[in-house]
């Protein structure tokens, strides 16, 4: 067999390796994301966060409130948000598109319902505004029609 034929062969083994570790990767960020979220979001992570900011301030007087001092918690707070700002809006994009999913098959399923919003969340926000009035106004004349042939009310 030619030379070529088993570089080709190489490159695809590569190439699926490559793919493997990838998925892999992605698989490892989603778990690892979904976990510290999960144990940030709870209450002995706060408790945790509001015991050692109290042990920084107490350890003020010690270091004289001295810049370091100071220094430490801004650092701290800085980078501990600018991490979780991306792991919580991983988790955000994912919880949303769930959502999304679960609602176009409501939609889908109930055999009365307009199919013409189930792919709303690609309009522009101008676009959803026009059609949040709408419904708006169509809330409206529904209570107006209701409240008028309500035979209590008169």
């Amino acid at each position: 067999m030619s030379h070529n034929f088993y570089t080709v062969v190489l490159i695809t083994w590569i190439i699926i390796l490559l793919k493997i570790v990838l998925v892999m990767k992605k698989n490892l960020f989603e778990r690892f994301s979904d976990r510290v979220v999960c144990i940030t979001g709870s209450p002995g992570a706060f408790v945790g966060a509001s015991l050692l900011v109290v042990v920084w301030a107490i350890c003020g007087p010690v270091f004289n409130y001295s810049e370091t001092w100071q220094l430490v918690i801004n650092t701290g707070t800085t980078i501990i948000t600018f991490l979780m700002v991306f792991l919580i809006q991983k988790t955000q994009n994912k919880d949303s598109k769930a959502i999304q999913i679960k609602l176009n098959e409501l939609i889908a399923s109930y055999e009365k319902a307009s199919n013409r919003l189930v792919d709303i969340e690609d309009l522009t926000e101008e676009e959803l505004d026009k059609l949040h009035k709408y419904y708006e106004k169509l809330g409206q004349l529904s209570k107006e029609k209701e409240n008028s042939q309500d035979p209590v009310k008169e």
